[in-house]
């Protein structure tokens, strides 16, 4: 499955654009500002339907603009699909799949997408939670019917804060908790166990992607969950000796809520004994690890990757050259094609974002026949 085209409409500096992709390498060439990651932006939107820059939707609008729009084609094994995901600040996000709105609770045909932003290293030095829920959308990805199981636990979750909340306040009593201690206890045992086996399975990838990016000492994925106990009785147990702090504090203080994933250069934590060199190189090891099990299952994911090879020496470039190009299709930015091995080959999609314009230099893998080079208007 890969994206054939993506429109961007009031998108950021885009008023209106179309591009067309491969289904393997895409370069999006241009000078700083000229809106390469806008573009990449765009097409992790409309994959997701949330931004992988800012949490403040209306950035995402044009200056002067109220609503935006984000159209894709998706080849699928069966056939071709339109996404289209709008954007308007306060409102419900307008999810179309082939032109009708999307039923809540069911995931359209679309690629899984994975993004590297090089100013946006929280996934490596950031708070826990970023990694949870990377983790958790890793969990979904592997293994579709385990998706669920992060919901159920917040839910339960949840439900355990209000009533401790009554029982702070004296509505309700303590004993009520019992219940909700075994509920979130089960769906957190189901959690930790899904968690612990997307560690285990991208461990091995991770190391090995590591030292072939070159980090010079052996990098580590370990799982760093909360809770001592691994099964259901044993977190109901833990949860039940917390009680008394729990209600105290008005809230769940232990659990898998608070669970981490670190990840480990030559023994040290990379999110507080890291260069950020060492944390980029991790980022991208991590990503394509992940992309590495993904794929031997048959489902690469599309990989943005945002001025990945400005720092690199010209063998580390040549290597991830290879590792961009070796499966799935994925799209990168640069100042420079130089920078990107093979792309100025002929081989590769060449999107160059200059003056407010976007010409376009389609592989001829890509089409079935000639076609001129599509311009589209961008406006800042």
């Amino acid at each position: 499955m890969h994206l054939t085209r993506i429109r961007l409409r009031d998108f950021r500096n885009y008023e209106r654009v179309e591009v067309e992709l491969g289904p393997g390498l895409n370069v999006v060439a241009g000078a700083n500002g000229a809106g390469k990651t806008n573009l990449l932006e765009g097409i992790y939107f409309g994959l997701t339907a949330r931004s992988c820059r800012t949490s403040n939707e209306r950035e995402m609008l044009r200056l002067g603009a109220e609503v935006a729009r984000v159209e894709l084609e998706v080849a699928a094994e069966d056939g071709m699909h339109a996404l289209e995901v709008g954007l308007e600040p306060g409102q419900d996000k307008r999810i179309r799949v082939d032109g009708a709105l999307a039923a809540r609770g069911v995931d359209p045909p679309r690629p899984l997408v994975s993004v590297f932003l090089p100013d946006r290293l929280d996934l490596v030095k950031g708070a826990p939670a970023g990694r949870r829920a990377h983790l958790d959308r890793l969990v979904a990805a592997l293994w579709p019917a385990r998706g669920s199981t992060r919901a159920a636990y917040a839910r339960a979750l949840s439900q355990r804060n209000a009533l401790i909340g009554r029982v702070r306040g004296g509505l309700a009593g303590e004993g009520l908790l019992d219940q909700w201690d075994t509920e979130l206890a089960r769906h957190g045992a189901e959690l930790m166990a899904d968690r612990a086996a997307a560690v285990e399975l991208i461990s091995p990838a991770f190391t090995a992607r590591a030292g072939g990016l070159g980090l010079p000492e052996p990098g580590e994925l370990r799982y760093a969950p909360r809770c001592k106990a691994d099964d259901a009785e044993g977190i109901r147990d833990e949860l039940a000796a917390r009680r008394s702090g729990d209600i105290e504090r008005g809230f769940t203080t232990h659990g898998p809520h608070r669970d981490d994933v670190a990840l480990l250069h030559g023994g040290r934590l990379l999110r507080t004994l890291g260069s950020q060199g060492q944390q980029r190189v991790a980022l991208l090891a991590l990503l394509f690890a992940e992309r590495d099990v993904l794929a031997a299952r048959g489902t690469p994911p599309l990989m943005l990757l945002d001025d990945v090879m400005s720092e690199l020496d010209s063998a580390r470039r040549e290597r991830l050259a290879a590792l961009v190009g070796s499966e799935g299709q994925s799209v990168v930015t640069t100042t420079d094609t130089s920078h990107v091995p093979g792309a100025d080959s002929g081989d590769v999609a060449v999107i160059v974002v200059a003056a407010g314009t976007t010409v376009q230099h389609p592989p001829p893998a890509a089409r079935k026949a000639p076609r001129r080079a599509a311009q589209s208007e961008a406006r800042a």
